[in-house]
């Protein structure tokens, strides 16, 4: 199935602060994660596409890095159904 992605041309994110949104290939220090993560999700804030991104991420279920402003465990607890 071809998804139509041309909404990430006008994604808030594109550009030198797209790293931003996912974790480095290093060891990161909660401290460091909760800054970054905080940074790229001020920047969702502001997106026109943020709805849009987060559709695509849960629907393709992305596993890493901030889509639509929330973390792939925010993401989860969206699709995952409540106890009974």
């Amino acid at each position: 199935m071809v998804q139509d992605r041309t909404w990430q041309l006008q994604a808030a994110c594109r550009g030198p602060e797209s790293a931003l949104f996912f974790p480095p290939t290093y060891a990161e220090r909660k401290d460091e994660r909760d800054a970054r993560e905080g940074h790229a999700k001020s920047i969702c804030a502001l997106c026109p596409v943020r709805s849009e991104c987060l559709d695509y991420a849960v629907g393709v279920g992305e596993q890493h890095g901030i889509w639509g402003g929330l973390t792939e465990a925010e993401r989860r607890l969206l699709v995952t159904p409540a106890p009974t």
